[in-house]
């Protein structure tokens, strides 16, 4: 188990100090990385939380999965890794055709 945690279902007005806060209940945390849309700034309703240790981690999963968090549901589960990204895709953009 890792100690990094995928944190769902957020409402629009939760913070990453807010998540730093619940999650600091638990244990250590070592970061909170709220997703926020990059032209509105507007949190995304996702967030990744790392903890100081997976037992820690595995805690946070159990006791806070499910609790009533800015009036929504919170979804906790461990973070799955980021796919690789294939960068062998065409690059070019408007007129770089053949011609």
């Amino acid at each position: 188990m890792g100690n990094k945690l995928y944190c769902g279902n957020l409402a629009y007005e939760t913070t990453a100090d807010t998540l730093s806060e619940l999650f600091g209940e638990v244990g250590e945390v070592v970061s909170v990385n709220l997703i926020t849309d990059r032209y509105t700034g507007r949190s995304r309703g996702f967030a990744f939380v790392e903890m100081a240790e997976s037992e820690v981690a595995q805690q946070a999963i159990s006791q806070l999965n499910g609790r009533d968090v800015d009036g929504r549901e919170l979804k906790v589960a461990e973070a799955r890794p980021q796919p690789e990204r294939r960068d062998d895709r065409p690059r070019g953009g408007r007129g770089k055709g053949r011609y």
